[in-house]
């Protein structure tokens, strides 16, 4: 499996990343922290695309397995504990 690297930053600046760079296909099917002022984007080569590095918000990159601990957290998922 190829590495994967993610970038957080602020939904202000969706619309400065250009989609043909990122694995997410456009502004409306990011996923978003929820609060809805998060967002983040997914790419595969080391080299940050150009459009992620113009963010002026932007924090990361991040590996996977990094990005999983992140997701997990109440910022970005409102699910409730599941029954032990």
């Amino acid at each position: 499996m190829e590495p994967k690297y993610y970038v957080i930053f602020n939904v202000s600046e969706l619309n400065k990343i250009d989609f043909e760079q990122v694995f997410e296909t456009s502004i409306e099917t990011v996923r978003k922290s929820v609060d809805g002022t998060l967002t983040f984007v997914k790419y595969k080569d080391e080299a940050m695309p150009s459009s992620v590095a113009s963010l002026e918000t932007k924090v990361g990159p991040y590996s996977h397995t990094e990005i999983l601990v992140i997701l997990a957290t109440p910022e970005w998922n409102d699910f409730p504990d599941p029954i032990k």
